[in-house]
């Protein structure tokens, strides 16, 4: 059987990532799926021992997406069965294993929308090499309204301190999630420089929101999907996703907390955010850097 490769959400944490992989599941052709953070490790003994303790929850989504698609549901007894297939194959490396889900839905394709991923220019290259004729969706989120979203996560600081995203010319330094940001665009625009053309889409998350049939119907015929009203129809109903709601218990997470809690979509006009004045995360009265700004326009941000 033809193996279908997936199709990768590259963005920052808290960019509508949850959202738009739910609704791009919800197409019949797709399946979409949690942060498997696969990618994350050579090996899933590696990524196995990299999410215990405080990273407990990278392993979340597999845990989950293995119990659903290998035990038909989300329960304490197939999570235990979860733990067992990837016990099972502690010394596969993690692309083979993500090569062994994608066999496994076929013909549906995965959607992946795991943010660790563009994080590393290693993991995205190892994308590249097991999945050379992946696409990927570039989703991104104004970075004033991202970076209030990440501030709001009980981990922020934590998060922020190890990814560097520092202003160190305030005294004491200040955690500003701008420098994250700007770091990550600028992973993922390198990258894509690698991929052909038609394998790659950019999409502000705040235009999909705002003009869902237009946006929805544009992906879906950039990716070859059928595509009707029906489908738009299902495509919105992001409750469905079996992913799209708290795990059980050992598996909780795999997808944004205010997402799995509030799954629906329900429209509602996003207004266009500024570049200019105080950011709201700062005690002092400073701004986007200039780099910030000027990767911003190239985006279409005004």
């Amino acid at each position: 059987m033809l193996v279908l490769e997936p199709i990768i959400i590259l963005a920052s944490p808290r960019s509508f990532t949850s959202l738009v992989c739910a609704m791009l599941g919800q197409h019949p052709q797709a399946y979409g799926v949690p942060e498997i953070n696969l990618f994350v490790t050579t090996s899933l003994e590696q990524l196995v021992n990299y999410s215990k303790k405080q990273r407990s929850f990278m392993i979340h989504g597999l845990l989950r997406t293995v119990a659903q698609l290998y035990g038909g549901e989300q329960t304490r007894q197939t999570v235990e069965m979860a733990h067992r297939w990837i016990n099972r194959r502690l010394h596969s490396t993690t692309a083979d294993v993500y090569q062994e889900l994608c066999h496994y839905v076929s013909p549906l394709r995965i959607v992946d929308k795991s943010p660790a991923y563009s994080k590393n220019q290693r993991v995205l290259e190892s994308i590249k090499t097991t999945f050379p004729h992946a696409h990927y969706l570039y989703l991104t989120r104004h970075p004033r309204e991202q970076g209030k979203s990440v501030m709001k996560a009980p981990q922020a600081i934590g998060t922020l301190i190890a990814a560097d995203s520092v202003d160190y010319d305030t005294i004491p330094p200040t955690i500003d999630p701008q420098y994250a940001w700007y770091r990550r665009q600028e992973k993922i625009l390198n990258f894509l420089q690698t991929i052909p053309p038609s394998q790659q889409m950019f999409l502000r998350g705040e235009d999909l929101c705002n003009d869902p049939a237009f946006y929805l119907e544009k992906i879906c015929r950039w990716l070859n999907f059928d595509w009707n009203e029906n489908i738009y129809q299902t495509m919105l109903k992001t409750e469905d996703s079996p992913y799209s709601c708290m795990g059980p218990w050992g598996a909780q997470w795999g997808n944004n907390p205010g997402f799995q809690q509030s799954p629906a979509f329900r429209y509602k006009k996003i207004k266009p955010s500024s570049l200019e004045g105080k950011l709201p995360w700062r005690n002092d009265e400073k701004g986007f850097i200039p780099e910030v700004i000027k990767l911003c326009l190239e985006l279409g941000y005004g």
